[in-house]
């Protein structure tokens, strides 16, 4: 027996149970080995109508739809239309900040990797119009910048909203008809919807979140998130099966199934170049165009996780090994699932071992804490870091959207795990430690920001 018809035996033996022990409703599972592809589901697609979960149902992918939106610029670049390293206002002349000289220095590329420096956290709806994200572009002139273009990383939604917009001014057409025309067609795609609109026509799942902490999850009262932020993953919805087929586009030198060139062999490798590197967060150890990029013992990975509202995604590759697993699921603790699966495929498939997240570990506390203490603010929280009793504690406020869907807040204790990281629980995840990342110098040797992937900055002088 193949290495892959034993990994489809055990999914078909494992899958659903696993489902079962983290509370999620359903989900749907491909990986592609050896040149093949095989599928699993298991579960229910949506709790208040019983409907089951098959290979074909599909689920939103999130922020992995910031790889479909860094391929398409890379088409462009391949036409010769779009240079990674000229500013964004030479495409875009309305694009303006708070800041006005870093929204004339930042580049294309500074929104494919996250190192524009603008807070990226910019979920304003402004409608479900082909426009929406033309008109999200115009709301941001009032804007902070975090620090200069380049400087670091900054996980930035709404910069590739922007890159979003300047695909769709070179193409001549909205974002969703870009996705569809230049990537769905060419690939041959049979299960895939930029949209609720589109995502209607098929099996498809809807998130569920649980009311409490540690309650069974029900339904969320709503699909998807605004479309105006639909280049940065609030919309595309897949099968696992169809996202691999975009993978393995990515691993055969740009072409299709049936032979198309899609995009070029050498923008594609560009993709997976380190651009910045990433605190230690238990996320990716760099970043590329669009690819978090992956360090691990057995392998250089690639890939990119999604969430929306109560859908969680999880995509990793291995191109030596021509190895990918896709992971797409509707609620519950996701991420015990994705961390069991994965750590089984990827051993075993690639020999690669996926890392435990980060952890508490005493011995890595520090002597002194004053360098994290202090507030910390962004445009959707507020964080007062204290010290008490010879511990660091962590009091959190959400604010703007974040406080509008209910995001948590309270006291927490950061627990020591490496370095200047440090890790709370989260009442979201039973079982699963949040990192935060302490990074930079204000000048008097406190950190500058607090990072947990997006970078909050000290406002405490």
């Amino acid at each position: 027996m193949s290495k892959i018809s034993e990994i489809e035996t055990w999914l078909q033996e494992n899958f659903a149970a696993l489902l079962a022990k983290h509370q999620v409703p359903g989900a749907a599972i491909a990986v592609l080995a050896g040149g093949e592809v095989i599928d699993h589901s298991a579960g229910i697609l949506n709790k208040g109508t019983g409907v089951e979960s098959t290979v074909d149902s599909v689920f939103q992918i999130g922020s992995i739809t910031k790889v479909w939106t860094t391929t398409l610029a890379m088409q462009l670049v391949d036409e010769g239309r779009l240079d990674l390293d000229r500013p964004v206002r030479d495409y875009l002349p309305e694009f303006v900040l708070g800041d006005d000289e870093a929204a004339a220095a930042i580049t294309v590329r500074q929104l494919t990797c996250h190192t524009a420096g603008f807070e990226g956290d910019i979920f304003t709806d402004t409608g479900p119009g082909d426009d929406c994200v033309e008109k999200l572009v115009a709301t941001l002139s009032d804007v902070p910048q975090l620090f200069p273009p380049g400087e670091r990383f900054s996980y930035n939604n709404a910069g590739y909203c922007v890159l979003g917009r300047v695909i769709e001014v070179l193409r001549g057409k909205c974002w969703d008809d870009c996705v569809r025309d230049h990537l769905f067609a060419p690939l041959g795609l049979t299960h895939a919807a930029s949209g609720p609109y589109d995502a209607i026509r098929y099996r498809a799942a809807i998130g569920h979140v649980s009311p409490k902490p540690g309650e069974d999850p029900v339904p969320a009262p709503i699909w998807a998130l605004t479309r105006s932020n639909s280049p940065a993953g609030s919309t595309l919805a897949m099968r696992p099966r169809d996202l691999l087929t975009f993978v393995r586009m990515h691993l055969n030198e740009g072409k299709a199934d049936d032979g198309t060139q899609v995009v070029l062999p050498e923008s594609l490798l560009a993709m997976r170049e380190a651009q910045v590197d990433v605190p230690y967060l238990g996320m990716s150890d760099s970043w590329g165009l669009g690819w978090m990029l992956f360090d691990w013992d057995g392998g250089k990975v690639i890939g990119h996780d999604g969430g929306t509202i109560g859908q969680s995604a999880f995509l990793r590759v291995v191109p030596e090994k021509g190895v990918a697993v896709a992971l797409l699921t509707n609620g519950g603790q996701p991420m015990h699932v994705y961390q069991e699966i994965f750590a089984k495929l990827l051993d075993e498939l690639a020999g690669v071992t996926v890392p435990a997240r980060p952890e508490p570990n005493p011995a890595a506390a520090p002597a002194d804490f004053s360098r994290y203490v202090g507030e910390y603010s962004s445009m959707v929280a507020d964080t007062v870091v204290t010290e008490e009793d010879g511990k660091l504690w962590m009091s959190r406020t959400p604010k703007g959207i974040f406080a509008e869907i209910g995001a948590p807040s309270g006291k927490e204790e950061l627990l020591p795990s490496r370095g200047d990281t440090f890790v709370a629980k989260t009442a979201q995840l039973p079982g699963v430690y949040m990192a935060h990342a302490f990074i930079g110098d204000d000048g008097n040797g406190r950190a500058q920001f607090m990072h947990t992937g997006r970078a909050d900055r000290r406002v405490t002088q």
